[in-house]
């Protein structure tokens, strides 16, 4: 009765949101329904075949390319907007009731009581490193609490990526565990082994712990090239997908492996991992004026890292936006971290409420660059043509909406236009 109750007033709260146009509602849903029945995510989810996925960077584009990879089993429930606490994974197991599996995006620091609730039967890690340090806290923590919520899923099979020593000592003592040479392009966090502190020693993609020699990168069962995908029993399969850069082989490895764990048929999945493109705005194509402008997300140094390797650099301008709103994270000297150094031959363009401080990073990195705040005033700057623009969360989000109005815009001249 409690849970009847609860989704008829989280209908309610949705219906509420959409009529007042506050949004589609399905987060204020999640939360209304959480707080009448506590127990409702569980309930929800049971009798469910669920994924769960989680780490610092991909989580998002991971999780669509494993509800894609799992689709020829059945209905797949997985949140379309990236909403991976509480509330937004309560809101899309109420949305998509019918569904039989469930591919579900998770913060870092939910996955244990998550776990607890839905009782995967896959989790997927894929990295994990620096990131708001102001509210996840420091990366050792999140890799013990990760260590003991897989203690207790002792029937989960662990996806995990051997490339990454944190995710590694996460899932080193899990039962069932399919490894995956999924990368590691950032090691700064990595340092020295979460269990002993001693350095890690690497050798190539080889590496283990200088204090405990069993601690070391374990043999992969999947691993990829620039060209295929290799698994299990002498698997090999062409992989082309349609988001760039090595990151997110990486992430449709993974994805892969996950969906074959639970019962997919590997070349079937490979080629659905391939048809995920455009990600809750990410990797989305704008036409603004007479600029094509290209998106792209990064939320911490590792991240930013591997988005800066994507860049066009032969794109027309580039624009660079940062804020530092609380889901940003305030601190941004994390700036620091990122190798800006790369742009030698490119002119950028500063942007976003904290434009100063990366027009100061820029200074020091030797980057030519201009400072224009509002990032769509930004773009409208640069020579007509193809524009990458770089953002991190609060002004990536900000930005598509704007970029959204603007293409509603002229669309509706050209609609006009069409009509004279």
């Amino acid at each position: 009765m409690r849970t009847n109750v609860a989704l008829a007033a989280a209908s309610a709260a949705r219906w509420a949101s959409r009529t007042a146009g506050r949004g589609k509602g399905s987060m204020i849903g999640g939360l209304v329904a959480a707080k009448i029945d506590p127990k409702i995510m569980g309930r929800l989810a049971a009798g469910k075949r669920t994924a769960l996925v989680t780490g610092t960077n991909g989580k998002s584009t991971t999780t669509r390319m494993t509800a894609a990879a799992l689709s020829e089993l059945g209905e797949v429930a997985t949140q379309a907007d990236g909403a991976n606490m509480d509330a937004g994974i309560i809101a899309t197991l109420t949305l998509h009731r019918p569904a039989s599996i469930c591919a579900l995006e998770v913060d870092e620091l939910h996955v244990p009581h998550v776990s607890d609730a839905v009782d995967p039967e896959v989790l997927v890690m894929l990295n994990l490193s620096r990131d708001q340090l102001d509210r996840v806290g420091e990366i050792n923590m999140i890799e013990r609490r990760l260590r003991d919520g897989i203690a207790r899923h002792p029937a989960t099979t662990v996806v995990a990526n051997c490339d990454d020593v944190l995710i590694t000592s996460a899932a080193f003592d899990a039962p069932k565990v399919v490894w995956v040479a999924a990368g590691a392009g950032w090691v700064g966090d990595s340092v020295s082994c979460p269990r002993t502190g001693e350095p890690i020693i690497r050798n190539g993609d080889d590496w283990h712990s200088s204090g405990d020699e069993q601690f070391r990168r374990p043999a992969p069962d999947w691993w990829f090239d620039d060209e295929n995908l290799y698994g299990p029993d002498g698997f090999v399969s062409p992989m082309t997908l349609s988001v760039p850069g090595r990151a997110n082989r990486g992430n449709a490895a993974q994805a892969v492996a996950a969906a074959v764990a639970m019962g997919a048929d590997p070349a079937k999945a490979v080629a659905a991992v391939g048809t995920v493109g455009e990600v809750a705005g990410r990797y989305g194509i704008h036409q603004v004026g007479n600029h094509s402008v290209r998106t792209l997300l990064a939320k911490n140094p590792a991240g930013w890292q591997e988005a800066l390797s994507m860049i066009d650099q032969d794109a027309d301008g580039l624009v660079i936006a940062v804020n530092g709103q609380v889901p940003d994270g305030e601190d941004l000297s994390w700036l620091w971290d990122v190798r800006f150094e790369a742009f030698e031959t490119m002119q950028v363009i500063a942007a976003g409420e904290r434009a100063a401080d990366l027009s100061v990073r820029l200074l020091y990195a030797g980057a030519e660059h201009t400072t224009i705040p509002n990032p769509m005033k930004a773009i409208e700057s640069c020579p007509p043509g193809r524009v990458e623009v770089l953002a991190n969360y609060t002004a990536f989000r900000d930005l598509g909406v704007a970029l959204d109005r603007a293409e509603r815009a002229r669309g509706a001249d050209l609609q006009r236009g069409s009509g004279q």
